[in-house]
């Protein structure tokens, strides 16, 4: 029999111990951050995908014009001549030059297929421009045109070239927001699982209390399992999905969205930075869903 006087025995509690490591908020936990850290890195491939689509476009577009001839036929060969000598003398005006039948029927092929008889059409002939760093002054060339070629029409591909780029400009936006609302989410349900996890642990937490432990103490080890349990499954996510992009089939064009879904260079770092955020947002909202929760308990 132990002596009254023996000295009591110290039990020391980890804080491991306090929150169970397996049932359903363990896996509802890793789940949720495996599956919002995996559509996270691809809200942040189609931003990149759609920044690098807009800076295509903004390059491939601010460097090119063209001058569209519509005269009659017997003019066609004149007016083409005296637009070249124009554009040969227009500071600003790297190149120029008339596109031949095949070229003018490859850009109406996706539209009209490849058999299109331009032969039996009254096309107007395509002169295509291109511009040096500095670029031309396109209302003294639309005046010199005019006065040289009056058939001739100068396109500057602005009235193209603005909506494509603020379309990718919106779809980078969106892939911004779809990646702030999956954070949301996430910090939501890992919320909803703390809680649960205080309410069935309620009688471990009350005799916690009655041996000493202190609220924070209890919140710290609510907040640390979550904390681990989201980064194992932001990271487990992340892995799947950089897996996933890197199996995406890559086209030989760079001009669509799809072909340029991905990371290049630097912005690999991107999905590396999605545990970590993870984790941030799991360690604010258990801690405040454990505070808050330990209150109502009290």
């Amino acid at each position: 029999m132990t002596s009254p006087n023996a000295p009591a025995t110290e039990i020391s509690l980890s804080a491991n111990d306090v929150v169970p490591p397996t049932g359903f908020t363990a896996q509802l936990t890793v789940l949720t951050a495996g599956a919002m850290a995996f559509l996270a890195v691809f809200a942040l491939a189609l931003s990149v995908a759609a920044g690098g689509l807009a800076d295509r476009w903004s390059e491939a577009l601010s460097r090119t014009a063209t001058v569209r001839i519509s005269a009659p036929a017997g003019q066609v060969e004149a007016q083409t001549r005296a637009v070249l000598e124009v554009l040969a003398t227009t500071p600003g005006v790297a190149s120029a030059r008339a596109l031949d039948r095949a070229e003018q029927q490859a850009l109406l092929a996706p539209w009209f297929g490849p058999d299109l008889p331009l032969d039996t059409l009254t096309l107007p002939r395509l002169i295509e421009l291109m511009e040096t760093a500095d670029g031309y002054d396109p209302v003294n060339l639309r005046l010199r045109l005019a006065g040289e070629a009056p058939g001739a029409v100068l396109d500057d591909h602005s009235r193209w070239r603005r909506p494509l780029i603020e379309g990718a400009d919106r779809l980078r936006g969106l892939a911004v927001i779809s990646a702030l609302l999956i954070g949301v989410a996430m910090s939501a349900m890992i919320t909803l699982a703390a809680h649960a996890a205080l309410a069935a642990n309620g009688q471990v937490i009350t005799v916690l209390r009655l041996v000493g432990a202190q609220d924070i103490y209890i919140a710290r080890a609510f907040t640390r399992r979550f904390t681990l349990r989201a980064i194992l499954g932001a990271v487990l996510g992340t892995v799947l999905a950089v897996l996933a992009l890197v199996l995406l089939p890559r086209g030989a064009a760079e001009t669509t969205l799809l072909s340029g879904l991905g990371f290049s260079g630097a912005s690999w770092l991107l999905p590396a930075l999605v545990p970590i955020f993870a984790a941030l947002l799991a360690y604010i909202a258990t801690r405040i869903a454990a505070l808050r929760m330990l209150r109502k308990l009290a």
